[in-house]
């Protein structure tokens, strides 16, 4: 006679039941990480959402701590899955060190993403090949327009947007777009249709965030900022955060919530951080992690 029971009937029913459900679960329910590739926006271009930033004081801390020193920060970053890198012309000797660091690496393996100053003169074309030369590398996957201010830069950028524009025919540069400071800056955004991508500033209490003045006093306006950064992913445009330490003001608390709300609240792509040691970059880490959970 068979043993068995009513109870294992009952018991089997939910089990499958429960594998039916689990498997008709969408994969936008799996765990996400600081470092899975994700878009940035339409552009075709995908980074983890952590990004590795070496402006920290405009590049003071990451100089600070010397080539070799930088070099073991990088490849601690690397080895732990965070895959994107950012840098600017105007951390001074940052493009050369952030090559060194790199050196050996497969080149498809990772992201780089520079910023260029528009308003010094000289050849926009020389200056995006200096840089290639610089970081040691045939191509930027990410340009920004650096530092953008006020509310007519998309009018006098023009000179440099052809340039990247012809860089990204030649494949040197496999995406564009600005970082801006201040909200009349920040207000051109959404609607201005050459970017792809956009770098804004965005924790949860306005440290260090947009004012009617760039780079003004007090506090910066939260809700204002939010609501561009949802306009601007809905006008298909990548965003990435910055200021998530608050310029290195936060205590762990607030840079956990800084995290959360840059991916819960203004529901950003990717954020970067500035850091000057391992252990920093493991905490980044985790509470972008925990954000996502």
């Amino acid at each position: 006679m068979s043993r068995y029971s009513r109870r294992d009937f009952l018991k089997a029913t939910a089990a499958a039941g429960a594998a039916a459900t689990l498997s008709n679960v969408p994969l936008s329910a799996e765990t996400r990480r600081a470092t899975d590739l994700v878009p940035l926006g339409k552009s075709g271009v995908k980074v983890t959402r952590l990004a590795f930033g070496t402006g920290s004081f405009s590049g003071e801390v990451q100089r600070n701590l010397g080539q070799e020193g930088f070099n073991r920060l990088v490849r601690h970053a690397y080895d732990n899955g965070v895959r994107f890198f950012e840098t600017a012309d105007s951390y001074n000797d940052m493009h050369t060190m952030l090559g060194i660091a790199l050196k050996g690496i497969p080149r498809d393996t990772y992201q780089l993403m520079t910023k260029v100053t528009t308003f010094d003169g000289g050849d926009p074309h020389q200056r995006i090949d200096e840089l290639r030369k610089q970081i040691n590398s045939d191509y930027f996957d990410v340009m920004l327009l650096h530092w953008q201010r006020g509310p007519a830069w998309p009018h006098e950028t023009t000179g440099w947007q052809g340039a990247i524009d012809k860089a990204q025919d030649r494949k040197v540069v496999l995406a564009r777009g600005a970082s801006v400071h201040g909200l009349p800056a920040l207000a051109q955004v959404p609607t201005f249709n050459w970017l792809q991508v956009a770098m804004i500033r965005c924790n949860h209490n306005g440290t260090r965030m947009d004012t009617p003045v760039a780079d003004g006093p007090g506090q910066g306006n939260v809700p204002e900022v939010v609501e561009r950064i949802h306009q601007a992913r809905a006008a298909g445009q990548g965003v990435i955060s910055m200021k998530l330490v608050g310029e290195g003001v936060f205590n762990r608390e607030d840079r956990q919530r800084a995290m959360r709300f840059a991916f819960q609240n203004a529901k950003v792509d990717a954020v970067t951080v500035g850091y000057k040691n391992t252990a920093e970059i493991d905490e980044a880490i985790e509470n972008v992690n925990a954000a996502l959970a």
